[in-house]
């Protein structure tokens, strides 16, 4: 699933391919995939409003739309595991098209698709208004400035579950999923089972630094791409050749030599781990 290092690089690409651009006409093939309006509103409540700017929350793109009339509309696209969103000018191949749930064209010509193997992303149109509500229904975001060391504690050392499901807690802390809690907890060494409550405060601090780096280091790979995540070129991320932890069960520990440890008995969820490094 594109977790925040994916969905940022898409939406940093999108801003500088599409703002400014006005949009025509949209049109849904795929229903499903669609909340919060039905097909008929999507042409109608956008038909003539620019591209104003196009940005990321938590797991998701957020497309801001501004209407002839100067009403603002949000676009909210969560890709989910199969989801994307690429630019077509006319030259994509017709591979590329394959699964197209919604298409908004643009007045230049250009097409910008929503695709979605398995359908299990979502596309959502929100007033301002309503995108307030459901944005402050999520935590804050791990690379705020102003989530420091007792800020994040707080976030993620008041319960007793594990810290590994602390930290993809949507609602304690936005766009962290399990590839980058896996990479984070190696980098600081804790173990992903421990409750969130027995972190020490320097534990927590360790743990905020390692998650910082490994995200900002993933944003400058473009992303980690096993399967599906492409960006909004249609290209892959390289962040796969920098994971220590994710994906490498039996593997050798990059840090002690031991192997990795695979269980799904954290979270439900695949966690890797190294026995000798993180306690």
């Amino acid at each position: 699933m594109p977790e925040l290092p994916e969905t940022e690089t898409i939406a940093r690409d999108l801003h500088t391919m599409v703002v400014g651009a006005i949009i025509d006409q949209v049109t849904v093939t795929r229903a499903d995939v669609l909340r919060e309006a039905v097909p008929s509103e999507w042409s109608t409540t956008l038909c003539g409003a620019a591209i104003a700017h196009v940005w990321r929350r938590a797991k998701m793109i957020v497309m801001d739309c501004l209407t002839p009339a100067g009403s603002l509309y949000h676009v909210v696209v969560q890709p989910r595991f199969t989801g994307g969103l690429i630019v077509d000018d006319g030259t994509l191949p017709d591979a590329e098209r394959a699964y197209v749930c919604v298409s908004w064209h643009l007045a230049d010509g250009r097409l910008l698709h929503y695709r979605d193997v398995r359908r299990l992303g979502t596309v959502a149109l929100m007033t301002a208004e309503r995108f307030g509500e459901y944005s402050a229904s999520l935590g804050p975001e791990p690379l705020d400035p102003a989530l420091d060391d007792a800020a994040f504690s707080g976030c993620i050392r008041d319960t007793r579950q594990p810290i590994k499901a602390a930290l993809m807690d949507q609602k304690r802390l936005a766009g962290v999923g399990n590839i980058y809690a896996n990479e984070a907890l190696w980098s600081a060494g804790i173990d992903p089972s421990r409750e969130a409550a027995s972190l020490s405060p320097q534990e927590s601090s360790a743990l905020r630094s390692a998650l910082r780096a490994v995200l900002k280091a993933s944003i400058a790979a473009r992303g980690t791409s096993f399967r599906d995540y492409r960006d909004a070129r249609g290209e892959r991320g390289s962040f796969v050749e920098q994971l220590a932890a994710y994906g490498r069960a039996g593997l050798p520990c990059r840090q002690c030599g031991h192997r990795l440890v695979g269980t799904h008995e954290v979270d439900g969820r695949s966690t890797v781990f190294c026995a000798w490094c993180q306690h």
